[in-house]
């Protein structure tokens, strides 16, 4: 058994310069961008729906990416779309929803199905985005329900790209690492 695998002949499809990491489970309709980098024990399953992750983003340790399948209950389904350069922090679970690009999710934050983050938003920690909610884009949001706290510094805005191009380092360092090994 792989831990990256297909799924009733949905294959994932990994750009050879995405890092994923070997104790991360990648199945199904699953796409990868240039440079995007999946941590330990992450699971990314796209078995009933795609999920799209951008270039430079990253998915970090223990984090859920699933999607909802097409019903009369939600037509069309709902897929999870992750544009370039976000950055999805420890054990947060992405639901069938929409990241826009240059967002971060904090720690263990929840985004449910037809949610939207447009660019440049930062959610707090433990946040929860509730379905279809949309939040704009050039704030900090917090909470449960998540609600907009305030307009991003300038700094904070420039850490939302440091940190995504930051984890394409680090994955290169760890591509190296794993490279190493296997010649020794």
């Amino acid at each position: 058994m792989t831990h990256i695998r297909s799924f009733e002949g949905r294959c994932p499809k990994i750009d050879p310069s995405a890092w994923v990491d070997e104790t991360a489970v990648v199945i199904g309709e699953v796409t990868l961008g240039a440079e995007a980098s999946v941590w330990p024990g992450c699971v990314i399953r796209g078995d009933i729906h795609r999920i799209e992750i951008g270039a430079r983003t990253n998915i970090q340790d223990g984090s859920v990416l699933h999607v909802s399948h097409e019903s009369r209950f939600m037509p069309g389904g709902a897929p999870v779309v992750v544009h370039e350069d976000v950055t999805v922090g420890h054990q947060v679970v992405l639901h069938g929803c929409e990241i826009r690009h240059h967002c971060l999710i904090g720690i263990g934050a929840r985004v449910l199905d037809r949610a939207l983050l447009e660019p440049f938003t930062l959610l707090g920690a433990g946040s929860l985005v509730t379905p279809g909610q949309v939040l704009e884009g050039g704030y900090l949001w917090l909470g449960a329900p998540a609600r907009r706290v305030r307009a991003l510094t300038d700094r904070e805005r420039e850490y939302l790209v440091y940190v995504a191009q930051n984890y394409v380092r680090l994955a290169d360092r760890y591509r190296a690492e794993s490279t190493h090994a296997a010649t020794q």
